[in-house]
């Protein structure tokens, strides 16, 4: 009888033991997918920031026709710098969907910078393309991050 008492609290405590460490992962895993998504929710923020900040240099470059080439080049390639950081940090921390599109966006917006740099100006159809080019693929760029962070959920 001493066995059988003995035996039945030895699988009690296991059965503790395992259910704690079952819920303490669980626990551990819900908070590392919550924080996860804060630091992503911050990047996109930062991101997207970045790049609109960027993207109005462009504008006030290309409406600008007093500027001398160089002045202008050298203007929207520091303007753009900063870009290259965060986009760095979407592609290892962002997921694959939202890497993709952060990737056409960042190459529209390149191109948007090097036609503001080379002199085209706003009125002009290449740079009313390529702004249009960029703002498609910023669009989608939105719609993978909300779809990422359950925003419409």
């Amino acid at each position: 009888m001493e066995w059988a008492t003995l035996a039945s609290a030895a699988a009690g405590a296991v059965i503790a033991t395992a259910s704690g460490a079952f819920f303490d992962r669980h626990r551990w895993r819900r908070e590392r997918r919550a924080h996860l998504l804060e630091v992503r929710r911050t990047l996109y923020g930062e991101y997207l920031t970045c790049l609109s900040k960027a993207r109005n240099a462009f504008r006030l470059l290309a409406r600008d026709h007093e500027l001398g080439p160089l002045e202008r080049e050298r203007a929207a390639r520091e303007r753009f710098a900063s870009c290259y950081e965060l986009r760095y940090q979407m592609t290892i921390t962002a997921s694959a969907p939202v890497v993709e599109a952060s990737e056409e966006t960042f190459r529209r917006l390149r191109d948007v910078r090097d036609l503001a740099a080379a002199g085209v100006l706003a009125g002009d159809e290449a740079y009313s393309g390529g702004r249009g080019a960029y703002e498609g693929a910023l669009t989608r760029l939105r719609l993978a991050m909300r779809a990422e962070l359950g925003s419409d959920q």
